[in-house]
């Protein structure tokens, strides 16, 4: 193993570490993690609930890497390992899907766009959320590589959570990794029509072979699914202490 390698490995290894530590208290967590805002007659908290949105699935597959892995594959992969990170934390989770099925109805002429409503309707339905979307990038240029998150510009938390998840993953297993969170445009229907904090993750490029390697890796996976954790963790709390 590469001196590189074994730091970057002795960096993800103290953020898991300090993360499990972290995770003994369970309902300490789940109790500091709040949205603040409830009801004011009654002076209480709402308790946060996260949307986990496993992008595409079902007829849509997404991006097709060179090797026939289809992003719809990863996306889920990716998505149930941070629920279960999630879950143990004591935090609500609701799944967009669990399976590789299209949220559209299947009689419908637009379906891809009923799925993608279908994803915003999850966020107005369930009072006080956080939706976070797992998607995988791809470029005709292989050499580009990297995690990209895009946030939604309806609401000021979006930024920060976008923001915390770019800085965690660059720290603690992309250390070459330089971007910078994007707001995200009409483009990006989810982001452009959640009223909630949303934030969509570009996990990594397909079109980068090496970088696909990892993607469809478990243990890569289960890094990414901790490290978004983390800067989720991190950036909720934050918020509540600066409240």
């Amino acid at each position: 193993m590469k001196k590189t390698e074994f730091l970057q490995w002795v960096k993800f290894t103290i953020c898991f570490l300090l993360i499990s530590a972290a995770l003994v208290g369970t309902s300490s967590v789940a109790s500091r993690v709040v949205l603040t805002s409830a009801t004011s007659a009654e002076n209480t908290v709402e308790p946060l609930t996260v949307i986990i949105d496993a992008g595409h699935g079902g007829i849509d597959g997404g991006a097709v890497g060179d090797d026939g892995t289809m992003e719809k594959e990863l996306n889920l992969a990716v998505a149930k390992k941070l629920e279960a990170i999630f879950d143990a934390a004591g935090i609500n989770v609701i799944m967009t899907r669990r399976d590789d099925v299209s949220l559209g109805e299947s009689t419908s002429s637009h379906r891809k766009l009923d799925d993608l409503k279908a994803r915003v309707t999850l966020t107005k339905q369930h009072g006080k959320v956080i939706f976070i979307s797992i998607h995988m990038n791809k470029f005709p240029v292989e050499k580009y590589s990297g995690l990209q998150v895009y946030y939604s510009k309806n609401d000021g938390f979006s930024k920060v959570l976008a923001e915390s998840i770019q800085s965690y993953s660059a720290e603690y297993i992309q250390p070459y990794n330089s971007r910078k969170a994007k707001a995200a445009g009409s483009e990006i229907y989810v982001l452009d029509n959640a009223l909630c904090p949303a934030v969509l993750v570009e996990c990594g490029f397909m079109s980068n072979r090496a970088e696909l390697d990892n993607l469809k890796n478990e243990n890569y996976q289960k890094q990414l699914a901790v490290c978004i954790f983390a800067a989720f963790i991190n950036a909720v709390e934050n918020k509540n202490t600066n409240v």
